[in-house]
């Protein structure tokens, strides 16, 4: 969770579900940056897969041109082919998969353009300088269709000190 919530550029109110984090670096994609892409403008085959809205989510700054895509397995306990665990029954499927592998194998679907990435240590690093919160994803929060104002909605759900984040405007002087 994103604390600045005005001026941040791609990061002003970002809810990042993060997808890796290890030596290397961090890894993670926004949830709520919806484009107007359709999907079938791109990836054709995978759109009937895909939980509302069916366009392509900007995921992050780092590599827009490329897709990333989420999925939630149906069953759970089960890997599909293509398919590598982030959290729970969700993770990231490869979307070179035959799209007739995936076909009743997930129960939510939503593809990525970009993502958004951290150097190691620079996350580590800016949580404590206090820009960034961290919580427990909930399903409906990662693969929910309304996205508008899930930033403000997560922050309300931590309560506390994050809930008065939620109430500033885009309009610094009245914050």
């Amino acid at each position: 969770m994103s604390t600045h919530p005005v001026g941040a550029g791609f990061f002003d109110q970002s809810v990042i579900l993060l997808l890796e984090s290890d030596a290397d670096g961090a890894v993670g994609v926004a949830l709520n940056k919806p484009s107007q892409m359709p999907v079938s403008q791109v990836l054709p085959d995978w759109e009937a897969q895909l939980n509302p809205p069916q366009v392509l989510f900007a995921g992050g700054p780092v590599l827009p041109n490329g897709a990333l895509c989420l999925a939630k397995v149906l069953n759970p306990g089960e890997d599909p082919l293509g398919w590598r665990r982030i959290t729970g029954d969700i993770g990231v499927l490869h979307l070179d998969t035959p799209v007739e592998l995936a076909v009743g194998a997930f129960s939510d679907v939503r593809v990525f353009a970009g993502y958004s990435g951290w150097e190691p240590g620079q996350l580590e690093g800016e949580i404590r300088q206090g820009a960034w919160l961290r919580t427990t994803p909930r399903e409906e929060e990662i693969f929910g269709a309304d996205t508008d104002d899930l930033w403000r909605r997560v922050l309300r759900r931590m309560g506390s000190q994050a809930a008065l984040l939620s109430a500033y405007t885009a309009t610094p002087e009245l914050n």
